[in-house]
């Protein structure tokens, strides 16, 4: 079993953030562009090789994000609409994530068979998150899938914040 760190910074003005593993070494960083039109985010190994691509769909009632790895459409991540739990299917490979009320613990399972396990790191600035990785191989799709539903949650923080207002 592999863990991963991913760690977004609360203030950070370079739209970058860094992956570490249990020895806290960095393995990848992800760049970000959070401000742009559809939304991106390129995770890179660290010799500075693009791994993924994650892309933010910009039409559709639910949020849709597509991986593509080496340049290859891999997974399509989509978040269905329920009442309580958040719920995330990928729509290849046989992947499906479950998660609680508050996306905070989810699981990550291909073809009922448990690969991954996110939880959120409490009491740390910014969003920070342990993967436990069960499947090498699908590594890059479970940190994809950890930003993805990060974006949901950070796109969902700041609707609420603004209909509030």
């Amino acid at each position: 079993m592999k863990q991963l760190y991913i760690k977004q910074k609360f203030f950070s003005l370079t739209d970058k953030f860094t992956i570490k593993d249990e020895h806290e070494n960095d393995v990848y960083y992800v760049k970000g562009r959070f401000l742009k039109i559809p939304k991106t985010f390129s995770i890179y190994n660290m010799e500075g090789q693009q791994v993924a691509l994650i892309t933010k769909k910009v039409f559709g009632v639910l949020p849709k994000f597509t991986v593509e790895v080496g340049g290859q459409h891999v997974i399509t991540i989509i978040k269905e609409f329920t009442f309580f739990k958040s719920r995330y299917t990928i729509d290849s490979a046989g992947i499906e994530v479950r998660g609680n009320w508050w996306d905070i613990d989810f699981q990550v399972f291909q073809h009922g068979e448990k690969i991954g396990q996110v939880s959120k790191e409490w009491f740390t600035w910014g969003d920070s998150y342990k993967a436990q990785i069960l499947k090498e191989e699908v590594e890059t799709i479970i940190i994809a899938l950890v930003i993805a539903i990060d974006c949901v949650k950070e796109d969902q923080r700041i609707a609420s914040a603004t209909s509030s207002v």
